[in-house]
């Protein structure tokens, strides 16, 4: 930590900066400028609380040197993690291909829908049993059944499945049936929750919030982290804008951002971040090539009469034609996707 003193800092206020620094254990090195003086800090940074540090008479600006995200950040964690989800790994050079309509809808259709999002190349098949939605009147999920739904269609095709947790209270339920806990945008910061996945065996899918910094969700991972769960992917889905081209702003440099700052696997979920059909292809693979982990991409047999988000729906055909294009830029880049589990039907 480094503190800067405030120009004109009288000397008593020096040596009470000093003072209050080793009366908490630390080192401190007094560095005196023609303009300012720093005060620099050394020890255990468990013993370190910015804001008690900020309130010290004289003292201008707290610089923290290591990142509040200790877990999280590449520094403490070099090597790049890789998720294994039921045998398809994702981080690491290891693409996950999510699919799936927004919501679990009815049987039939899901069956048909994970049918040929696995023949599209898809190794994870995604849908909503618990849908938070802006209108209280709009189609909240299926709850428990749609959860059972999910996962019979998954274990046919060989598709671990990722599904929304959207309270405490249903973390328990949804990871009896689910493979992947995704907390949602709006959920990024409910920090009741975030402990509670963490507590829990399922990888998190954590996406990032609507008005988030990148430091904010990283934040957000260091709760999971925190909690014992080390299995924590990060989302990057687009955020506010002032333009109304798109639902969101497809933030595509967060993807190397990511990269340098924490060795948890990152993807794109363009579906989101545009909320239009023509603008998911270019943005999944921007994605890619910016060095993104996975994509996450909605997919829906009749997109009219989707329970939620049809529009940004793909077709199963638009796709399958998408998936091709990913597969040979991730063999363009080096990369590999898992297969589904080959033993179930196809």
């Amino acid at each position: 930590m480094i503190l800067i003193l405030k120009t004109g800092a009288s000397t008593e206020q020096v040596d009470h900066v000093v003072e209050r620094v080793e009366a908490l254990g630390l080192q401190a090195h007094l560095s005196r400028g023609t303009y300012r003086t720093i005060v620099g800090i050394i020890g255990d940074e468990d013993k370190i609380s910015e804001d008690s540090l900020r309130s010290i008479p004289g003292v201008a600006q707290v610089i923290p040197v290591l990142p509040p995200y200790k877990l999280a950040s590449l520094e403490a964690h070099p090597q790049r993690s890789v998720i294994d989800i039921s045998g398809v790994k994702v981080g690491g050079g290891h693409l996950g291909m999510i699919a799936g309509p927004c919501s679990v809808e009815e049987p039939e259709r899901m069956d048909r829908i994970a049918k040929a999002t696995r023949a599209a190349g898809a190794n994870l098949f995604r849908g909503g049993a618990y849908k938070p939605r802006t209108s209280p009147y709009a189609f909240q999920g299926l709850g428990v059944e749609g959860l059972k739904i999910l996962r019979d269609v998954g274990q046919k095709y060989g598709m671990p499945v990722v599904t929304e947790v959207t309270d405490p209270r249903n973390v328990e339920v949804v990871s009896e049936y689910a493979d992947v806990l995704q907390v949602g945008a709006r959920n990024m910061q409910n920090f009741v929750l975030l402990t509670e996945v963490g507590k829990s065996s399922r990888p998190v899918l954590l996406k990032r919030g609507m008005s988030a910094t990148i430091q904010d969700l990283l934040m957000s991972a260091e709760y999971v982290l925190s909690q014992g769960n080390p299995n924590v992917i990060l989302c990057e889905r687009g955020i506010k804008s002032f333009d109304s081209c798109t639902r969101n702003l497809f933030d595509v440099a967060a993807v190397p951002v990511l990269a340098g700052l924490t060795h948890l696997p990152v993807i794109v979920d363009p579906s989101h971040a545009t909320g239009r059909p023509d603008l998911i292809p270019p943005c999944a693979l921007a994605g890619l090539a910016a060095g993104a982990d996975g994509v996450h991409i909605e997919v829906h047999d009749q997109p009219e009469v989707a329970k939620s988000d049809g529009p940004q729906a793909l077709l199963p055909d638009q796709y399958a034609e998408l998936a091709q294009r990913m597969r040979s830029m991730a063999e363009l880049l080096g990369k590999t996707i898992s297969p589904p589990n080959p033993e179930a039907a196809a």
